[in-house]
This record gives structure tokens, sequence and C-alpha cells, in this order.
């Protein structure tokens, strides 16, 4: 296409100086289908604002706060109030009482739930700390991830119901669970069997986080063992644990979860107490062999696992709460809405037991919608 003044402000016609007329030179790459292609900042007229965009996000942000739901799974006597409470620093969980023998054989795993807002540097996250008292405690354990199973589904029925109102809520409550750390006893030896069932069940309706509590009574060799088993029996049991492969979005991503799998599960230790080292306040557990430094990594992963919860991963973890394991609920509620409607008899909950369909590539990656 050539003509007096047809290229003007086109980025990809250029004017033969020499000839006195313009050149269509190649257009820019598309960046996916459907698109015209890439105009780069060097192209434009001049400056535009689109970056101001990032700006008017984090203002939101701030002024409006965010939820996060984390849960924490694991026998009593494993640390885990008081490694939720060195995550953030701040007294958010409360230490559940050890059972004793007689209730060992008649307690159920019952739920509880408490909620704070922690403020940093002027943004507001409502914090919800789930804790499962009564798991694993019992003599008799067979199906004590029932109540959690239902717990977690209702949170997902309530949002699914905000969301089938005619007249919606501008921002819907989120009270559905963001991630479940599972706290290991640090034995030594390999996953046991209620393990290996709770994550082959939980791991399909929720994203969960394997630690290995109270990794001090290890010692460095007998730490590296047991992660080592552990990882081969979580690949033997076909067990998902997040973040999973098949959610990594590009090369950056995989390259970056790769090395978090490689270190699954962490090996953690949790305090609330404050000791000098070197003249500087830390947290530490003291022994008679010295303090345990947390947030050293050369004595455990503890700064690892904060990292992956807060750091790194926080909105990766709420947007497959949203595009995969809740739409996976959803779509199959609606499915068993539309069966009942047909006369065809309704499919039951999700019970942790069947494999979900596969979600669309990419799709919890829209981090820019609202949560």
């Amino acid at each position: 296409m050539t003509g007096a003044g047809l290229g003007k402000g086109l980025p990809w016609l250029e004017e033969d100086s020499e000839a006195g007329r313009e050149t269509e030179i190649p257009p820019p790459q598309l960046a996916e289908p459907g698109t015209q292609g890439i105009i780069r900042g060097r192209d434009l007229f001049g400056y535009v604002g689109i970056e101001a965009v990032l700006d008017q996000m984090r203002r939101k942000t701030m002024k409006a706060g965010f939820e996060f739901n984390i849960m924490v799974v694991g026998q009593s006597g494993l640390g885990k109030s008081t490694l939720v409470n060195t995550l953030f620093k701040s007294k958010v969980s409360r230490k559940s009482c050890t059972p004793s023998y007689e209730e060992k054989i008649s307690r159920t795993v019952h739920l509880k739930s408490v909620s704070h807002i922690i403020e940093e540097k002027g943004v507001k996250m409502r914090l919800t700390v789930i804790d499962t008292p009564g798991f694993g405690d019992q003599i008799n354990n067979e199906n004590c991830w029932d109540p959690i199973v239902k717990y977690i589904n209702e949170q997902y029925e309530k949002y699914l119901t905000e969301e089938l109102h005619i007249t919606r809520k501008r921002r819907i409550p989120d009270t559905r669970v963001h991630c479940c750390v599972y706290f290991l006893p640090a034995t030594g030896h390999r996953l046991r069997p209620i393990d290996v069932e709770f994550m082959k069940r939980l791991g399909k309706i929720v994203s969960i986080v394997p630690v290995i509590a109270k990794a001090d009574t290890l010692t460095m060799d007998e730490r590296l063992d047991f992660k080592q088993r552990i990882r081969q029996d979580l690949q033997a049991s076909g067990i998902r644990v997040y973040p999973q492969k098949e959610y990594d979005e590009d090369v950056e991503d995989r390259i970056r979860n790769d090395k978090i799998r490689e270190n699954i599960p962490f090996a953690v230790v949790g305090t609330d107490k404050e000791h000098q080292v070197n003249g500087n306040k830390v947290l530490g557990r003291k022994t008679k062999w010295g303090i345990i430094e947390v947030e050293n990594v050369a004595h455990c992963e503890f700064a690892n696992l904060r990292d992956l919860l807060v750091r790194s991963h926080l909105q990766d973890l709420k947007d497959v709460t949203h595009y995969i394991h809740y739409e996976t609920y959803r779509v199959r509620r609606l499915n068993e809405s539309n069966a009942s409607v047909s006369g065809l008899s309704a499919l039951p909950l999700e019970n942790g037991t069947d494999t979900p369909p596969a979600p669309p590539p990419s799709a919890h990656r829209m981090s820019s919608l609202p949560m």
C-alpha cells in the first residue's frame, strides 16, 4: 500500500527519502491470534500512561484489602499454631489442648476458624486460619478427613450461591480455603497411610503444601533422606501438591516452581521467642547445642515456606483456588442442577475421590480480575 501521507504515524510504514515514497516493512510480531501486532513504547507517538493502571490496581487493593484463608492440618503437638504465628509474626492462631486417652477414642475432628485484619505498609489483609483439632488423634482414624472435605466444599457452595443470586454483591465475601498446610511428623521414615490417603483426596479440591514439623529433631542427613523418601512416596501415589506442573504458565514459571518442587516438603521449625545472636534479635529455639534460627535457611526451611505462602505465590494460590478448584466444583454443581431438571439422578457432591475435569489452560492466571 502506497500513497501520499498514507503511512504517516504507522510504525510499520517507513518513508523512502530517496524515492519520495513510502515503503511497507514487516509489521510487528503478532502477540496472539486475533491481534494486529505489538506496538511497543519506541513506536508510540508519545507517552500514553498505560503503566498507570498498575498504580490504580495498587490503590484499589490497598483501599479494599484482600482475603487469605489458610488451613492447617496435622496431629496435635506438631506446632501448627506456633508455625502460623511465626509466619505472620503475630498471635493469629491459638493452641489446641492435647487430647486425653478417652478423647482419642471418642473424639471427632471439628474445625475452628479465627480471623484477623493484618495491616502492613497500608495494605490490609483479612487472614483466616482454619485449624483442625482432632485430626489423626483417634485410635481409629478411618475417614477422619471427611469433616475437612465437607468444610472446603461448603465454602465453595457458599460462594456459588452468592454468584447465582440475581442481584449479586459487588464484592462476594471469600471464605474458600486458598491453601492447606499439611504437617508431617518428623519420623524419618516414609509417609504413613493416613498421610497418603488425606493428600490424595484433598489434593483434588484444595492446594496442599506439605511440611515436616519440628524438623530440628532430625539431623541434616536424616532430613535430606526423609525429604527424598517423601517425594518418592508422593510421586508413587500420584499425589498432587502445590505447585503442580500442569499449572505452570511459562518457562520462567516452570524454572521458579521447579526449585520449589525440588525442596518440598519444607522442613520447618516454628517459634515466637526472640534471642540475641551476635548482637541481633532473631526468632529461634534455644537448645543445649545452641540457638536454631528460624529464618536462617542454613538451620531450617521456614523462610522458603514463608516466601512461597506470602511473598511470591499468595496471589497464585488464590488464583488456583478460584479458577481451578472452585471452577471444577462449580461445573459439577451446575451439571447436577441440569441433570435434576432433566429428570436424571444428580451426581454426588465432590468427596475428594473423583478426578476433576481438566481446567482451561492458564485460566487461573487471570489475576487482573477481582477475587
